[in-house]
């Protein structure tokens, strides 16, 4: 009983196909108590298990902000009363995914994991359902509040990739994280087809049906997620022993690892938002516009199958660096031209760019906490993540409509060097312990 409860895995929590699981933990305990063998007290059997249903459900999931991201600046500026407004509805859903990490991270405290995942689900069904009603009526606030309520479901599945570490080893760590984000490669088709084949389907209100299409994708995900098998391991015991967030906060490592977070997703948010109108403005169609954000998509999550070996290899540092690197790159591809290529280039790079800097960023934050700090760590981590993509989906209407693509890429390289800038600084910091 008290190896047990030193696990600080309550048995209720634990639903029969995690038994074997606990069983085999517990039976390593007692070996190692009597000294008969120097087993791993963790076993990546149910990581597994878990990594492979949250990328399913993050292939699912991933489809409403590819439906968004497609059709919101287009409709927007339709809707919107003023063309500087055109963004608004993008920039509600990353507000949306801002203010919806915290409640999602208490959902999570207290219910479980799964719970706050069904919860966004169920946002995500409503999104669908109110967005294509906002298009029947031809209102943008209601098309705002849609996208709003996108954002929540998005602040979700977001906590995918943390909830796939929670019961992986620090080895297999990585490779969880990388595997639920490689689901979102599928997301990349679910998304834009959805878009190409249904924006036509209702004749008078463009997207319309497309938007019916991703409320029934999302109520498919809520099924795959009662899959989920995360045992709850907060005690009251184990709760007095978590540090003060302030004090976790401070943390150089955990510090450099929100900064490149902020630098990767939002610098990469900022040009995907402006990227359709753009697109479409320069005399591109709907359907390259859907299939630019494809193939960035899909530039996001395929080296998800080999992010996780890289960082075990080369070191997270290493390949966080890389993908600021890339993020610059993107940025001279784009300011180069205005034809497809350009763009699709452009976002191409973008997207590899991301992955390595926020799997980097995600590894990092996962090495700054102990097992009973994660939620609220993992929370506050997308919290100000999140809050800085709003203000660059914000601005990045205001600088497309006023200055235009260029200038909307010309953030980029300031904000990648005070990200390299305190990366470098990090490991110098941390090279004499090792040496």
């Amino acid at each position: 009983t008290d190896i047990g409860s030193s696990l600080h895995v309550p048995p209720s929590a634990i639903s029969d196909p995690a038994m074997d699981v606990l069983d085999h933990e517990v039976g390593v305990a007692l070996e190692e108590a009597i000294g008969a063998v120097p087993a791993p007290l963790i076993d990546d059997r149910l990581a597994r298990r878990n990594a492979r249903v949250l990328a399913a459900a993050q292939a699912l999931s991933g489809g409403n902000s590819a439906v968004i991201f497609s059709t919101g600046s287009i409709i927007g500026a339709v809707l919107a009363p003023d063309p500087g407004l055109a963004t608004v509805p993008l920039s509600t859903f990353v507000v949306g995914m801002w203010v919806g990490t915290l409640p999602v991270g208490a959902i999570a405290r207290r219910f479980g994991r799964r719970a706050a995942f069904e919860t966004g689900a169920a946002c995500g069904v409503f999104t669908g359902l109110l967005c294509a009603y906002a298009v029947l009526r031809g209102s943008f606030l209601l098309f705002s509040l849609g996208t709003f309520s996108g954002g929540l479901y998005a602040a979700a599945h977001q906590a995918y990739r943390f909830a796939a570490a929670d019961t992986a080893s620090e080895a297999f760590r990585p490779k969880a994280i990388s595997m639920v984000l490689a689901g979102g490669i599928f997301a990349a088709f679910v998304g834009p087809e959805l878009v190409i084949f249904t924006k036509d389907l209702w004749p008078a209100y463009l997207f319309a049906a497309s938007y019916l299409a991703q409320a029934a994708v999302a109520l498919i995900a809520a099924l795959v997620l009662t899959l989920v098998r995360i045992p709850r391991s907060t005690t009251g015991s184990v709760a007095k022993t978590a540090r003060p967030l302030v004090e976790i906060a401070a943390e150089p490592r955990f510090v450099v690892a929100m900064v490149c977070g902020v630098a990767s997703y939002g610098l990469m948010n900022m040009i995907m938002t402006a990227a359709p109108l753009a697109m479409v403005t320069c005399n591109h169609s709907v359907t390259d516009a859907a299939l630019g954000i494809q193939w960035h998509i899909i530039a996001m999550y395929a080296p998800s199958f080999f992010t996780g070996a890289l960082i075990n290899r080369f070191g997270v540092e290493r390949v966080v660096a890389a993908g600021l690197l890339l993020m610059v790159a993107s940025g001279a591809i784009a300011m180069s031209g205005i034809g497809l290529a350009h763009f699709w280039g452009a976002l191409i790079v973008l997207g590899i760019a991301w992955n390595c800097g926020f799997v980097g960023a995600t590894t990092m934050v996962t090495q700054c906490h102990r097992p009973e700090e994660r939620s609220k760590v993992q929370a506050f981590n997308d919290f100000v993540i999140f809050g800085s993509m709003a203000i660059g989906s914000f601005s990045s209407g205001r600088l497309l409509a006023s200055f235009g693509w260029t200038a909307v890429n010309g953030v980029i390289l300031p904000v990648v060097l005070v990200a390299a800038g305190l990366l470098g600084w990090l490991v110098l910091r941390e090279r004499p312990r090792f040496a």
